[in-house]
């Protein structure tokens, strides 16, 4: 009997060690504390606006919204695409240090805005500090963790921002009802995170990855300083790594192919999913009913969906692979949204169907950190990794600007939301180009 059990595998958990749990943990913590400063504007960017604008200008808030929410992923764009380059030259664990502190303080900033300007640069600030924490969880942890369970870990990691916009929902339940400059309490309250890096600094352990590339890196360096003839592979080294990204055409072709999908993923998001709370609170409103309270609720649910369809990616992404579960998600998002903004009225089922929704919507994202980093070597994994979850921002900024916008000409966000959700089309589309990934070596070179 002792026999047969020590034949049997042992479990994918068993065989991670405190440093690769560690860094799972960081990781999803500075998500966390990125996924509550990103919800919060969305539950309280209604709320602000109304003290922040001119009674005369109320009727308008959705477009003022949309520019708020819009320049806050431009931010984040600016910010990710930063923090990836970074992430490749002075380290994982020291980037993430930064990214944590600069959100942190920036957020507590945008308590003190005046009016919706100033607001919105604030914002766009806070944009450009979150932008830059996600990839160095996601490169940590895939550098860390064995082949076999990689997307497990990424989904863990991933539903960290579930949790945290869930942890804003429910914060806000308490603290939306302290009158109008409530939502001040929100953003003072992500000062917090700023304390979460005295533990990063000492907890986890750098990336031997990215120390051993980081010296080859700089040999490399130091030769063509010198004059030295470079080898193929040293001329790549010493390549700025957003350009070569660009060099190598295979990794070309994986970068423009994973732009698309993240694009897909983005857009469809900000332009959809984002205005999943203040629809559920009209709908309440409607009846009668407070609509923050049914707006947190709707959050809550929402979220709750999100973070088992985030885990439930990297999971399902180890065992069947990365390509059909990722086509899958994108397929059941479309059919997601006109359940949830057309065909569905009672408030219990509108909960429900969050919460579907938030699973193959939000829970979508988890094909990011699970499927980048295996599509590109380490030279420049942090920096193709942040471009592709990042430089979509760029265009998908305008998706929350135009949604704003067509809420208030349809009169309503259920027409509004079937457009932007064709784009769901272009990912299933370009997903069967990307190679499958699934339980194979981080390439060192590509």
């Amino acid at each position: 009997m002792s026999n047969a059990s020590a034949a049997m595998p042992q479990p994918w958990y068993r065989a991670l060690n405190r440093s690769q749990w560690n860094t799972l943990f960081a990781s999803n913590l500075g998500w966390l504390f990125d996924g509550y400063e990103t919800y919060a504007l969305i539950l309280t960017v209604g709320v602000a606006l109304h003290q922040l604008l001119m009674p005369s200008q109320f009727k308008e808030i959705p477009a003022y919204a949309g520019s708020i929410i819009a320049l806050t992923l431009l931010g984040w764009g600016i910010g990710g695409v930063v923090g990836g380059i970074l992430a490749d030259y002075i380290g994982r664990r020291r980037t993430m240090i930064f990214a944590i502190l600069a959100y942190s303080l920036t957020t507590g900033l945008s308590a003190l805005a005046w009016n919706w300007e100033s607001f919105a640069v604030l914002r766009l600030i806070v944009g450009i500090a979150i932008g830059s924490e996600w990839v160095t969880g996601t490169s940590m942890t895939a550098e860390l963790w064995p082949d076999a369970a990689r997307g497990r870990g990424a989904g863990l990691m991933q539903c960290g921002l579930g949790i945290g916009f869930f942890v804003a929902s429910f914060v806000w339940l308490f603290v939306g009802g302290h009158g109008p400059g409530a939502w001040r309490y929100m953003y003072l309250i992500g000062i917090l995170p700023a304390l979460f890096t005295l533990w990063v600094r000492r907890g986890i352990p750098e990336s031997s990855l990215w120390q051993e590339t980081d010296a080859r890196r700089r040999g490399a360096m130091q030769r063509k300083r010198e004059g030295a003839t470079l080898e193929a592979h040293e001329h790549a080294l010493a390549r700025f790594t957003l350009v070569d990204m660009f060099s190598a055409p295979e990794v070309r072709r994986r970068v423009i192919i994973a732009l698309l999908m993240s694009f897909t993923t983005t857009l469809a998001w900000w332009g959809i999913a984002a205005w999943v709370p203040p629809y559920v609170g009209s709908v309440a409103a409607k009846a009668g009913l407070a609509a923050p309270q049914w707006a947190g609720y709707a959050g809550m649910c929402y979220n709750i969906g999100a973070i088992v369809g985030y885990i439930g990616l990297g999971f399902l992404a180890d065992a069947f692979g990365r390509k059909p579960v990722v086509m899958l998600f994108f397929a059941l998002a479309f059919i997601m949204t006109p359940v949830l903004f057309l065909w569905t009225h009672s408030l219990g089922l509108l909960l429900l169907a969050c919460a579907v929704n938030g699973f193959f919507t939000l829970g979508q994202y988890s094909w990011m950190p699970v499927w980048l980093p295996e599509l590109f070597p380490t030279r420049s994994r942090g920096t193709a990794v942040a471009f592709c979850f990042n430089a979509p921002r760029f265009i998908a900024c305008i998706g929350p600007l135009v949604a704003g916008q067509l809420i208030v000409h349809f009169g309503g966000f259920g027409n509004a939301a079937m457009i932007f959700a064709c784009i769901y089309f272009l990912g299933l589309v370009v997903t069967p180009f990307l190679p499958e990934t699934k339980a194979k070596p981080l390439p060192s070179e590509v």
